[in-house]
């Protein structure tokens, strides 16, 4: 019999919560902070509070189920426990979707910046990301966060550097100025994709020491910390540059930095934004490798993207087939329309885990909760309520033209799990 290895647990509190704060604070803000300005005017802090507070609801729902379940399948494994094999199928392949789509945009975005500082063409950077990337998620989960942890750092400072810029600038505009409401809460649908991150933290919980504790702590941290930095962003960038210009730009925060401290600027807010979309393919492909481990792991895909590597204990499978499939979606092209199509697949999917904590609620109340959502009437939690409210809300801001895109991956979806299903319908049920 094959001998079945194991993930390695090496991953400390600072280093989970700095990996999420990582990604969280990764191309989004960088990129779409122009586009969000544009939708929302001056007012494009409120859009970022709103988006905020939506995915702080939904973490609350990931905290209380990944306290229960620290697996690496994480939104898989909480919807198949509620609703069985089918829908938690279901649920995680959208999370691959997100994943592969995300990956190969923000690399492509990544290839651009490449191109620019250094000369090579476009797809060579991309590609050459993938693999450099991929060696490191293999060579062990430590290096990887470590790597995480110290572009973080790179990222945050440029954010620092556009807040600072914004200080002599504070109170020259009306910050509560916008073109319109619609505009506002489109612009938290699409800046929703800034937020998107703290849900790895939960798939690595199979790697994290004490998960049900830690993995809790480091969501609640990594939600606030970069809820308060993003404000303070969005109101700074709003105060240097009209927002009218903003919303045309393609390097909104690097024309920011430029218009407050020169050209100079430009070149390092430039340098970071390399720097951060590199953080953000690393981190979202780190927890997408784990989800696609964790469901092949339970017989969902493909056994053997399950394997894990005898000597570095990492999911090298998972991750090179992660690496394979975005490198051919690298092609996708516009980032604000591939930000709503993985908008619109996340927000299906927060949907469905504050539904099965709902259910679980009632279906399982005698499991141990490490951690608990506050704030229930009965056996009813409130948070995870508002939270399905408000991913349904920001699902009904996306355009047609996304939906078009969104249901037909959601039917291909659907068509693999009746495939991968259809010879053992029992197990649906049979949890």
């Amino acid at each position: 019999m094959e001998e079945k290895f194991e993930l390695k647990k090496e991953l400390s509190l600072v280093e989970i919560t700095l990996t999420g704060i990582g990604n969280i604070l990764g191309a989004g803000i960088y990129v779409l902070m122009g586009k969000a300005a544009g939708l929302a005017g001056n007012f494009v802090w409120f859009s970022f509070l709103f988006a905020g507070v939506t995915a702080a609801l939904s973490a609350f729902s990931y905290m209380e189920l990944s306290s229960m379940f620290p697996r690496a399948g994480a939104e898989y494994e909480f919807v198949k426990r509620a609703f069985g094999e089918r829908v938690g199928l279901f649920a995680g392949l959208l999370v691959v979707y997100f994943v592969v789509i995300t990956s190969s945009a923000v690399a492509l975005g990544f290839g651009r910046y490449f191109s620019n500082l250094f000369g090579f063409g476009n797809l060579g950077g991309v590609i050459g990301l993938f693999l450099f990337l991929s060696l490191i998620m293999v060579y062990g989960i430590k290096e990887s966060a470590r790597l995480a942890v110290f572009i973080t750092l790179i990222e945050l400072s440029g954010l620092l550097l556009i807040i600072y810029a914004g200080l002599p600038y504070f109170g020259t505009v009306n910050y509560f100025e916008a073109p319109d409401l619609t505009g506002v809460f489109e612009s938290s649908a699409l800046i929703f994709f800034a937020f998107l991150g703290f849900e790895d933290i939960v798939r690595l919980s199979q790697e994290t020491k004490d998960a049900e504790k830690t993995t809790p702590k480091a969501l609640l941290i990594a939600i606030s910390v970069t809820v308060f930095l993003y404000i303070c962003v969005a109101i700074a960038a709003v105060s240097v540059l009209d927002f009218r210009v903003l919303g045309v730009s393609e390097v909104p925060l690097a024309d920011v930095a430029a218009v407050a401290f020169g050209n100079d600027a430009f070149v390092l807010l430039s340098w970071i934004a390399l720097f951060s979309t590199m953080n953000t393919v690393l981190v979202v492909m780190l927890g997408g490798s784990r989800i696609v481990y964790g469901m092949a792991d339970a017989g969902s895909l493909p056994k053997a993207l399950s394997n894990v590597h005898p000597r570095f204990q990492t999911p090298w499978t998972a991750i090179f087939g992660i690496a394979c499939v975005s490198s051919l979606f690298a092609l996708l092209g516009d980032i604000t329309i591939v930000a709503n199509i993985a908008n619109f697949m996340i927000f299906i999917v927060f949907f469905m885990v504050n539904i099965s904590l709902i259910k679980l609620r009632y279906t399982d109340p005698g499991r141990e909760r490490p951690f608990k959502v506050p704030f229930s009437i009965g056996r009813l939690p409130l948070f995870p309520c508002l939270g399905a409210l408000s991913a349904v809300f920001l699902f009904s801001q996306i355009s047609t033209e996304i939906m078009v895109y969104g249901f037909s991956l959601v039917a291909i979806g659907i068509l693999i799990v009746i495939l991968r299903t259809r010879k053992k319908p029992a197990e649906a049920s049979d949890i």
